[in-house]
């Protein structure tokens, strides 16, 4: 067979209209010979009555002081796409296809217990190749499996694009062709977000690694686990919009793309907001820096906090955090005593962190170090907290052979001022953290600079 898994999310589904147009991509696909399963996600956004979010506010609102358990909010959750897959599964029904809609689980889907963000441990794709050898459309609702005692899981935001690659993967093995196609309310990748670049183009080609960065990045066309899965099986995946007839956007491996292809510069992205936080330590910290920094990154991990930016000069240390976690951080790190190993006259170091304004637990900890100041030589590390900010980033798989991509990026933000307060890079990246404000005219002035509306480059490219 010639097996195409096509997905189409929420806004694919969410109206009658919609429905409509994304049945006429599956029809197509089956009149050019494909054996067609069909991912979708949970109709609709945020207070659509099938959406997922909308569930969720349903279902907490039983009783706002007691928070669902995990595993049960894993089976509401699941609930949104079940329900859009059947609805699917009659769209073709009432035009005269046979179909069968399936849950993850009788998919065949297995994953980990991790409840809210499962993992796809492995699938067993039997039954649906069963299905499509009798020449059936199998409909597979996203974002979900089961465990190995049939407990329901979910896979994180953007769950239903993983769905879609591993059941690729998973039928490879059964199909003399194979192709995953992404369906969403956008006609491709482009080179920018059009609603901050409205030069941005589309991407006629992209390699996996370049676009699971730019998904890591901020970019919202593809999560970037799917990328990476089908990077993993070599499956071709597109990204194409329901609601056009273009191409899209073919997402392959670097060495089935030409060198016209292989260009410096993929894209621009940016991510969400972001809280920078920067520790200088008192005079000479440099020589407990480590230690301090150690065991602050050791109670951000335990509260499953990711870092991002991290950097070091001197006798300071840095890094940045989504502002959702900053609540969290401050209560962990507000106030906090870190006593350090080494020993001076028989005095021990205790650095005291406070962060923001000064709250009770600071001051109380002060006070009752201050008490012990004979044996105890006390530095306090107030923390400056830059608020407001975002991540912009240059994509491309050539960053190691280009010069001066930096140097270009710094230029142009300083040419529309726009300060940068921190730096990093990546083999397939160069990111800058800047004012969230800004990041609107960061992005504009970069996809000037690296030419990437230009009717000279080479699929938007430069």
């Amino acid at each position: 067979m010639k097996i195409l898994v096509q997905k189409f999310g929420g806004t694919s589904v969410d109206s009658e209209e919609s429905r409509s147009k994304a049945a006429g991509k599956i029809v197509r696909a089956i009149g050019n010979g494909w054996s067609v399963v069909v991912v979708v996600s949970a109709i609709g956004r945020d207070g659509a009555p099938y959406a997922t979010d909308t569930l969720v506010k349903f279902l907490k609102s039983v009783d706002s002081n007691t928070l669902p358990a995990a595993r049960e909010m894993d089976m509401m959750m699941a609930c949104g796409e079940i329900m859009s897959t059947v609805v699917m599964a009659q769209t073709l029904r009432a035009r005269g296809y046979e179909t069968i809609a399936l849950t993850g689980g009788q998919a065949g889907i297995a994953t980990d217990y991790e409840f809210g963000n499962a993992r796809i441990i492995s699938i067993d794709p039997a039954y649906v190749v069963r299905m499509l050898e009798v020449e059936k459309i199998v409909f597979v609702a996203g974002f979900q499996g089961v465990t190995e005692y049939g407990a329901v899981t979910t896979l994180g935001r953007g769950g239903s694009d993983t769905t879609a690659s591993a059941l690729g993967a998973a039928l490879k093995p059964y199909a003399k062709e194979i192709a995953v196609e992404i369906y969403t309310d956008v006609d491709g990748v482009r080179t920018a977000d059009p609603r901050q670049v409205k030069e941005a183009r589309r991407l006629n080609k992209a390699t996996y690694e370049e676009v699971a960065e730019m998904a890591h990045l901020g970019a919202k066309v593809v999560h970037p686990r799917a990328a990476e899965i089908a990077h993993l099986y070599r499956i071709p995946l597109w990204v194409k919009s329901t609601f056009a007839d273009a191409e899209g956007t073919l997402i392959t491996a670097d060495e089935d793309c030409d060198d016209k292809v292989q260009q410096q510069v993929t894209g621009i992205t940016h991510t969400g907001k972001i809280v920078y936080l920067r520790f200088p330590l008192p005079a000479n910290g440099e020589i407990d820096k480590g230690q301090v920094e150690m065991e602050i990154y050791r109670i951000l991990q335990k509260a499953a906090i990711p870092l991002y930016l991290n950097s070091t000069d001197g006798n300071a240390f840095a890094f940045a955090v989504a502002r959702e976690h900053l609540p969290t951080l401050i209560n962990l790190l507000n106030g906090l005593a870190i006593p350090v190993e080494n020993r001076t006259n028989g005095v021990n170091r205790v650095y005291l962190l406070g962060l923001g304004q000064r709250n009770i637990a600071f001051e109380t900890q002060r006070i009752l170090l201050e008490k012990a100041s004979s044996v105890l030589d006390v530095r306090a590390v107030e923390a400056e907290v830059t608020n407001n900010c975002t991540v912009v980033s240059v994509i491309s798989g050539r960053f190691r052979g280009i010069p001066g991509v930096t140097a270009r990026m710094l230029e142009a933000l300083a040419r529309v001022g726009v300060p940068v307060y921190q730096t990093a890079d990546s083999p397939l990246s160069v990111s800058v953290l800047v004012p969230e404000e800004d990041a609107g005219k960061a992005t504009r002035a970069l996809h000037v600079i690296f030419e990437l509306a230009t009717e000279d480059s080479v699929d938007g490219r430069t």
